[in-house]
């Protein structure tokens, strides 16, 4: 499931109160008051009820809501950038403090209601407080429910290798991850984007990859981007993955090859992840070979897909290496004594 499904729409201050004191007056009908006695339990009940209504609410919408500390990085990047990833813990520490003040203040309340002769008076003073610590925190839960809304809209992406695709428009990027995820791939809403990420999946001797598509971001130069995308582009560099740029010679994209290039360069400069430059629409009389190009291919016929895909995972296994040498590396000076050195 999505990390981010879990959280449940977040109430304003106005809707948990009415949700609380009108369980409390719940509460209240269905006591019989004979007495002294009976009136305090019956006034007791109603704050404590009150307390544990808001109290489980707010306790519920920080629990909700992921670590951050455990988040995968690409996501904490996209959270960061979104909504800010400290105004959520700002928020979360807001709301965890009235959680645990409510509780505090419903207690010492109790005490009152047991001391006084009249407890209607403290019963009431009782729920002031508490609507008052609730309305102090309204702002942090109209910013939680607004953040919640945009992160539900990310996609699903798996902590799994990934091949990540880039070009213009009607290269051929979305019949490519069709073609080699054999079905129909799942559209994502994005809050970057108009369309929304295609992801895919497939499997090789028993490893599942990942296929991304991100329309909007990687498909246009970068003086187009606002800075939001920009920095939605640097998150995908958190990703276990490789870059495939597909060109498409024949020009029947609509972009000239010449445009195509330049995007491409702006792709390089901008990508720290190993890339690989394919061309496609091999089958079209008008494709011309292009000295950028590495591997062609046609969507349409399927001709040299399998190569492509050999390639890709090819890479995708060096890059492993390569991270695993480097943390390698990293634990072992990180092992020696200061001063100190095996080289």
């Amino acid at each position: 499931m999505m990390i981010f499904e879990k959280i449940h729409t977040v109430p304003t201050s106005e809707e948990l109160t009415n949700k609380a004191f009108k369980r409390a007056a719940r509460a209240m009908s269905g006591k019989t008051i004979d007495g002294r006695d009976s009136r305090l339990r019956a006034n007791e009940s109603m704050v404590l009820t009150a307390a544990n209504i808001f109290t489980d609410n707010l306790a519920n919408i920080v629990r909700r809501f992921p670590s951050f500390e455990q988040l995968p990085r690409f996501y904490y990047e996209l959270t960061d950038i979104l909504v800010g990833v400290e105004k959520l813990k700002m928020s979360l520490a807001s709301v965890d403090w009235a959680s645990r003040k409510i509780h505090e203040v419903a207690r010492s309340y109790v005490g009152k209601i047991r001391d006084s002769d009249i407890p209607e008076p403290v019963r009431k003073e009782a729920f002031g407080r508490l609507a008052s610590i609730i309305n102090s925190i309204n702002k942090d839960l109209l910013f939680l429910n607004e953040a919640r809304n945009i992160l539900r809209k990310l996609p699903d992406v798996q902590d799994e290798p990934t091949i990540v695709i880039a070009g213009y428009p009607n290269v051929g990027k979305s019949s490519f991850v069709s073609k080699i995820t054999g079905a129909t791939p799942e559209i994502a809403p994005y809050p970057f984007t108009t369309k929304g990420v295609t992801i895919g999946h497939f499997t090789r001797d028993g490893v599942r990859y990942q296929v991304m598509d991100t329309p909007g971001l990687l498909d246009r130069p970068m003086a187009e981007r606002n800075d939001i995308e920009r920095q939605a582009i640097t998150a995908i560099h958190y990703l276990d993955a490789v870059v495939m740029f597909i060109i498409d010679p024949s020009e029947s994209c609509g972009y000239e090859i010449e445009d195509q290039k330049r995007l491409l360069a702006e792709i390089r400069e901008n990508f720290n992840l190993p890339l690989l430059v394919v061309a496609n629409k091999a089958d079209r009389p008008e494709f011309t070979k292009t000295d950028e190009v590495e591997l062609n291919m046609s969507t349409i016929t399927g001709e040299g897909i399998e190569n492509v895909m050999d390639r890709l995972l090819e890479m995708i296994e060096e890059k492993r290496l390569r991270s695993s040498e480097e943390q390698s590396l990293e634990k072992q000076l990180s092992e020696e004594p200061d001063g100190e050195s095996s080289l």
